[in-house]
């Protein structure tokens, strides 16, 4: 009998392997239907639905491994790294899909909110939280929205050698900021992103890219305190916030 792996488990949902099957568990229904479609919808690798029972999703595991973790040096090759970009780029050409993503307001309140949280509290540096809000003002502009996955950190996309074989975790996919994609696959590892470009091709603006890389880390901090994660770890999001000064 194959043993239970739990790959993730928080407050808001939890992932079990059971050997080549996943299991998320979710409260929130309205996450596992975006899920759902957006995988449906997507023109690129993503896992098998097996069988679905609110709260319940079972998903075939993808082949291959994943690019690499946060604080960890990539195992993959610049080709693969290159064909990551690719991927990202035929979903950014897809389709939009039919429900919206977040409005720039909200994620300029959201920002603010959280950069009162990590001075008033201690957690960071008044002059270091200054410095990545100033970064972060780049991203926040009007863009054209595209079909963004939303959450494409480097352990949700799988190659085999230089072939990607599954993007996972579609919960965030939206109509959105193409470069967010990239910063969120590309954050801790900026030594990657010419590869990624090279693979996803023109239209690429790098300080945009950082400012996604900032605002990220800013917002992402009091979420990973809180449930259980480590943003200090080596060349974690306290790290990416630190290469900005």
């Amino acid at each position: 009998m194959d043993e239970v792996e739990v790959v993730v488990a928080h407050s808001e949902r939890a992932t079990l392997r059971v050997g080549d099957v996943f299991l998320k568990v979710d409260a929130d229904r309205t996450r596992i239907d975006v899920e759902v479609e957006a995988m449906a919808m997507a023109p690129v690798p993503t896992p098998r639905v097996l069988w679905r029972e609110p709260p319940v999703l079972a998903l075939a595991a993808v082949p291959g491994m994943a690019l690499g973790r946060l604080g960890e040096p990539s195992p993959a090759s610049p080709r693969a790294w290159a064909a990551a970009g690719a991927a990202v780029r035929a979903l950014h050409d897809a389709p939009l899909p039919p429900w919206p993503g977040f409005r720039l307001d909200d994620l300029v309140s959201r920002l603010d909110g959280e950069c009162d949280w990590l001075v008033r509290n201690g957690v960071l540096p008044a002059g270091l939280v200054r410095r990545n809000r100033e970064v972060a003002e780049a991203a926040l502009r009007p863009w054209k929205p595209v079909f963004v996955h939303g959450d494409l950190q480097i352990t949700h996309v799988f190659v085999d050698g230089d072939r990607v074989t599954g993007v996972i975790d579609w919960s965030e996919a939206a109509r959105g900021d193409a470069m967010f994609d990239l910063a969120v696959l590309t954050l801790g590892h900026e030594e990657r992103l010419g590869d990624v470009v090279a693979g996803y091709g023109a239209g690429v603006d790098l300080d945009v890219i950082r400012g996604w890389w900032s605002w990220r880390s800013l917002v992402a901090a009091r979420w990973l305190v809180e449930h259980g994660f480590d943003p200090d770890s080596p060349g974690c999001e306290f790290d990416v916030l630190r290469a900005r000064m």
